[in-house]
């Protein structure tokens, strides 16, 4: 087998090795700390700036080609993030004015507000921008010739409309020079719509000289310097004039599958039913009720909306004038008829506890759903920037609507989080051609594909404190019993039809949204583990996260204040003779020679050049700088302190021997930009406890259901006792040391257990209590590095209890790890390594028992038996065991 080359590799293939073998280019500040407050930056789009730092960067990639680039990210990816996050960084590298076009109006008006309105809850940007220490404002054109040189430029267009202003120009609109005379960056949303003249590569050109392509292509080559940035879900590689244009192209590349098995979507579900329309849309409404109960009773404030489906614009208007005399005949025996067994009837057995007449449900349906509360989007009359707006502010508190009526409007640029039922009103099936679904199909997929967008939670407060990205992704994929999963969950409702199912279902496979394959899988207790006193009565501890207080930081760190800046102020072409306030020129250090060096300390420069230009910096205020270092007590102690900048040296390459006040302000704005930026790195820092607090083992493990999206054949989501000629092969079932019934881990992991089993007698003949659990992500059993506050669950606890005198309990971490992982990973295992010696545990209940917390290297069959083995058997060794007043308490 040939091994391909980088020529037979995408542009994104070629990039991802620098990213995976540790050339990952750390987020820049002034994106960083410049995106909207509420927006957390997930690991995929830190990759996707991290490729084009590295392009951009790298000669390989980007020398003597002008900088094309194509984003290929999933719908509801955060896509428009990645637009906002580049317009930042270009305007780092010099860039001012920016062009976001694409094909449809309605998406134009979304991304303007988010682009523009700060009061919008989707704005995606800082109140106060700052880059380079110092302030930006955005600026909306309608074009170039009136850009602010200083400010962020952005002009918004369709691709109809730049095409219309280029061949029939107009006073105040875009023109081919504004393309020429200064570098602009354009960025292409759906950009896939704007491929019409490669697609027809065959025809010739004159006769696509007028086509959208065309259009583009003209402004982006004007200047040598412009650049076009693409971004869409849907490029279609099949087609080998598309793949010959982009292959060179896609710097980061992130479908819908790889989007969905991160977490990052709702789970999706089809609700087949023989109801007829208004039984399927009663059954939503139903749903959708009880989703908002289950929020409200978490204390999270949330309106799930409804979409309600027709195939023909006068069925979606006769759908919806009936709908609401249908909603005010509603009555309990309506509802109760949807019963039975499943989730329709958890549902009703929901409100029934609270009202058992269900005469409040009833009225609950009425109100929510109510005309007012409802919009229809059909035609293009009802295509207003006003209903756009609400469409796409539907998560706002302040948006009234729960119920949309639609055909095909909604298809594409819609985003929405809290869309969790969608209602299928007809029953026709256009059939797929040779196992293909049908192109009508495949828009119902992607309708779907806009509903399975997550709308971010958390159930409990703390853990926004421990994992703040936990908000962002599933959480209940592990857990297939817990009502909450419904909260992660987009319902389809359509007619029961197993051949319409069936193409529907193959067409979400191919947007990548539905997984092959998938596997449910249940690791319960056993009942007799639960009948005894361990299980009721032992303790089981875990640490928290906390945050480092910057109350010890009274210096600024060595790399910026111990540096030596350069600055080149030969030739300027105006030079004051003296300094401010001063009669005396600054003598050079270097003895007044011209063309010299001349080195100063900040704290040699007179003070009011240092204040005067430190004032331009927002990101120097004292305020900001108090925040970072809480001992400091004035300005002027940040200027002459040597904890701070009193030492740092400028050295000024000049022409002449006397320094003017502008040649130190250069060398100034030098140093504080460095500081700047340097601060915008510092991020909020946290450790683990030390202390780790105890929890009843019987408050902390229960059966769990786990949904495996790719199982594996002796791996991952398969029984350990699937396959007698496995080397792993093992029957737990009556293990009665195993806590669960099976095990269902990856191949290491099911290759410690097997060890563990030759082991178990030796200890028990020590040990009068010997546990082993499987720690599929207990939350409780989370714990935190003691450095950085990093969350790691170890794969598996041992416990171990011995009965002398008194009891004492040994709680060991263990964590098999691939081969693959053993240096990735390192700073886990160098954690367990140190909980012998850190962790102090804390006991909560009154008992007998002294604990002691251990964690082993890393269990790898093929590539650490000796150590792990070592490590084990010093580990349960009874001369190890915790003596009384060693432990804390």
């Amino acid at each position: 087998m040939t091994t391909p080359t980088t020529q037979d590799m995408f542009l994104f293939q070629q990039l991802d090795l620098f990213y995976d073998f540790g050339r990952q280019h750390p987020l820049p500040s002034h994106i960083k700390n410049n995106l909207g407050d509420h927006i957390v930056l997930r690991e995929y789009q830190k990759h996707a700036f991290s490729n084009t730092i590295e392009y951009l960067g790298n000669p390989q990639f980007s020398k003597n080609r002008q900088t094309h680039l194509l984003y290929h990210m999933a719908t509801g990816s955060g896509k428009t993030v990645m637009m906002a996050g580049l317009i930042l960084h270009y305007y780092s590298l010099g860039y001012r004015n920016f062009l976001f076009f694409v094909n449809q109006t309605n998406i134009i008006e979304k991304t303007r507000a988010n682009f523009l309105e700060s009061a919008s809850s989707k704005y995606l940007f800082a109140r106060t921008i700052e880059i380079n220490g110092v302030r930006v404002r955005i600026n909306e054109v309608e074009n170039f010739s009136s850009a602010n040189p200083d400010a962020i430029n952005l002009c918004f267009s369709t691709t109809q409309k730049l095409q219309s202003d280029f061949f029939n120009p107009k006073e105040n609109s875009l023109t081919i020079e504004d393309f020429e005379d200064v570098p602009v960056i354009l960025i292409s949303d759906e950009s896939h719509h704007v491929n019409t003249r490669t697609k027809k590569a065959s025809k010739a050109e004159e006769s696509e000289d007028r086509s959208w392509e065309y259009t583009v292509n003209t402004a982006f080559l004007g200047n040598r310097d412009n650049v076009l940035l693409e971004f869409t879900a849907t490029v279609d590689l099949r087609d080998k004039n598309i793949l010959a244009k982009y292959k060179d192209k896609i710097v980061f590349d992130y479908p819908l599958a790889r989007f969905r098995e991160s977490g990052y979507t709702k789970d999706f579900q089809n609700f087949q039913s023989t109801l007829d329309p208004w039984g399927r849309t009663l059954q939503a409404l139903l749903m959708s009720e009880y989703r908002r109960g289950l929020f409200a009773d978490a204390g999270v404030a949330v309106k799930p909306v409804v979409l309600l489906k027709s195939q023909r614009v006068d069925d979606s208007q006769a759908f919806y004038d009936d709908f609401f005399p249908r909603l005010q005949r509603l009555t309990p025996d309506d509802i109760l008829k949807l019963g039975g067994d499943g989730l329709v009837q958890e549902a009703i057995e929901y409100f029934q506890a609270k009202d058992p007449s269900l005469r409040s449900l009833c009225l609950s349906i009425q109100q929510g759903f109510s005309e007012e509360n409802a919009i229809i989007m059909n035609r293009k009359t009802d295509n207003s920037t006003k209903k756009q707006i609400a469409v796409n502010s539907l998560e706002d508190p302040s948006n009234p609507y729960r119920i949309i009526f639609t055909v095909d409007m909604l298809n594409e640029g819609w985003d929405v989080l809290n869309l969790y039922d969608i209602v299928r009103l007809y029953e026709t099936r256009q059939g797929g051609k040779a196992g293909k679904p049908s192109a009508y199909t495949i828009k119902e997929a992607q309708l779907i594909g806009r509903g399975a967008r997550y709308f971010p939670f958390l159930l409990e407060t703390e853990d926004i404190e421990r994992e703040p990205e936990a908000a962002f992704i599933r959480k209940y994929d592990n857990d297939l019993n817990s009502p909450y999963r419904l909260l992660e969950t987009l319902l389809y409702h359509s007619k029961q039809d197993s051949k319409y199912i069936t193409e529907l279902r193959l067409a979400l496979r191919g947007t990548g949204l539905l997984a092959e394959g998938a596997t449910k899988v249940t690791y319960e207790l056993k009942d007799i583990f639960k009948k005894t006193d361990f299980f009721h009565n032992a303790q089981l501890f875990s640490n928290q996260r906390v945050e480092v207080s910057r109350n010890t930081v009274t210096e600024l760190d060595n790399r910026i204040k111990s540096a030596q800046y350069r600055v080149d102020v030969r030739q300027t072409p105006s030079r004051l003779l003296s300094l401010f306030g001063s009669d005396e020129p600054v003598k050079a250090s270097a003895g007044g020679r011209i063309s010299s060096s001349i080195c100063l300390k900040i704290r040699d420069i007179p003070s009011n050049v240092v204040l005067g230009t430190l004032a331009r910096f927002d990101a120097l205020r004292f305020s900001v700088l108090h925040h970072y270092f809480p001992q400091l007590s004035s300005i002027n102690e940040f200027v002459t302190s040597e904890s701070y900048l009193g030492k740092t040296e400028i050295v000024f390459q000049s022409d002449h021997s006397n320094l003017s006040a502008t040649d130190l302000i250069v060398g100034l704005n030098k140093v504080f930009e460095a500081v700047a930026n340097h601060l915008q790195t510092i991020e909020i820092a946290y450790r683990g406890t030390t202390e780790f607090e105890a929890k009843r083992v019987s408050e902390i493990l229960r059966d769990k259901r786990l949904q495996i999206t790719q199982p594996v054949k002796g791996g991952l989501g398969d029984s350990q006792a699937s396959d007698a000629s496995d080397s792993n092969y093992l029957e737990l079932a009556d293990a009665d040391w195993y806590v669960f019934n099976d095990n269902f881990g990856t191949s290491e992991e099911k290759a410690f257990v097997k060890y563990f089993s030759t082991v178990v007698e030796d200890l028990k003949r020590d040990y009068e209590d010997v546990y082993l659990i499987r720690n599929e992500r207990f939350a409780p059993l989370s714990i935190y590095s003691f450095e950085t506050g990093e969350r790691f669950e170890p794969d598996y606890i041992l416990l171990l209890r011995e009965k002398d005198e008194s009891f004492s309990q040994q709680q060991i971490y263990i964590e098999p790890k691939g081969k693959h992982l053993l240096g990735t990973d390192q700073w886990k295992e160098d954690f367990l390594l140190s909980l012998e010696a850190n962790a102090i545990p804390h006991k909560v209940y009154v008992d007998n028992t002294n604990y002691r917390i251990v964690g082993l290297p890393f269990f790898n069959e093929e590539n650490r038996m000796n150590e792990f083995r070592e490590a084990f058997v010093d580990a349960v060794s009874r001369d190890n065991t915790p003596e009384e007043d060693e432990l804390g308490e």
